[in-house]
């Protein structure tokens, strides 16, 4: 976030160009710049003639032609004349800018070289971008560290009171342990003795079933030896 954000003022945004016969797409591009934040103040650098023809060629319009255009396009706040061609720290300082609008393809400088005006700038905003992110993280350590230490305190208020305590928190929880293991125990001795009790029942069922069959062999008699014995007495008679 800008300075100018954090104290509510507008933001400084920056828009460079030839703008040679100006017409709407000059104008398009500039509105979007003008609607990139809520309040925006735009400022638009030109480029004089003896820089223009140096480094781009002839144009139409003079210097002063292109300047007096761009101070009538409505989204224009500022003109900077005799702007540089290749963007510095010391000119973003001169004018408080806050961010650069520009094209996202590379626009070669004056080094012959083939490297983009707008390098300085693109650093820059890594450079911001990492700052942030560095600053984002420092400010997230240092939430972890505030509530670390609130848990830490909170457990250090509570460390005598767990202490203190430890040999009733450890006797209740013995006794627990040994009530549950007596109702268990109790449990398991029933089971045996109902199963015992079963056992004994259906061994006095079966002794009973043996009597039975032994009563009934005293009543049992050979009917073919007391024929003999009554034939017998007959031939006796």
């Amino acid at each position: 976030m800008a300075k100018s954000e954090e104290n509510g003022k507008p933001v400084r945004v920056y828009a460079d160009g030839i703008y040679d016969l100006f017409h709407f797409g000059h104008a398009r591009s500039l509105e979007q710049a003008k609607k990139l934040f809520p309040n925006t103040y735009l400022l638009v650098g030109c480029c004089n003639d003896e820089v223009t023809h140096k480094y781009k060629g002839k144009t139409v319009m003079t210097g002063s032609e292109r300047y007096e255009s761009l101070r009538h396009c409505r989204w224009v706040d500022e003109v900077i004349p005799d702007a540089p061609w290749v963007l510095t720290q010391e000119f973003i300082d001169k004018h408080e800018i806050d961010y650069v609008a520009h094209d996202s393809l590379p626009y070669a400088d004056a080094s012959g070289a083939g490297k983009d005006v707008y390098e300085f700038e693109k650093r820059l905003r890594v450079n911001m971008g990492l700052k942030k992110l560095h600053e984002k993280v420092k400010k997230h350590q240092e939430k972890v560290g505030e509530k670390i230490q609130i848990v830490a305190k909170t457990a250090g208020m509570h460390r005598n009171e767990w202490v203190e305590n430890a040999d009733r928190f450890v006797a209740g929880f013995l006794e627990m342990f040994e009530e549950s293991c007596h109702k268990m125990g109790t449990a398991i001795r029933d089971r045996i003795q109902e199963q015992l009790k079963r056992q004994q029942l259906r061994g006095l069922l079966y002794d009973k079933e043996d009597d039975d069959d032994d009563d009934n062999d005293d009543y049992f008699y050979d009917d073919s030896t007391e024929e003999e014995e009554y034939y017998e007495n007959e031939d006796e008679k």
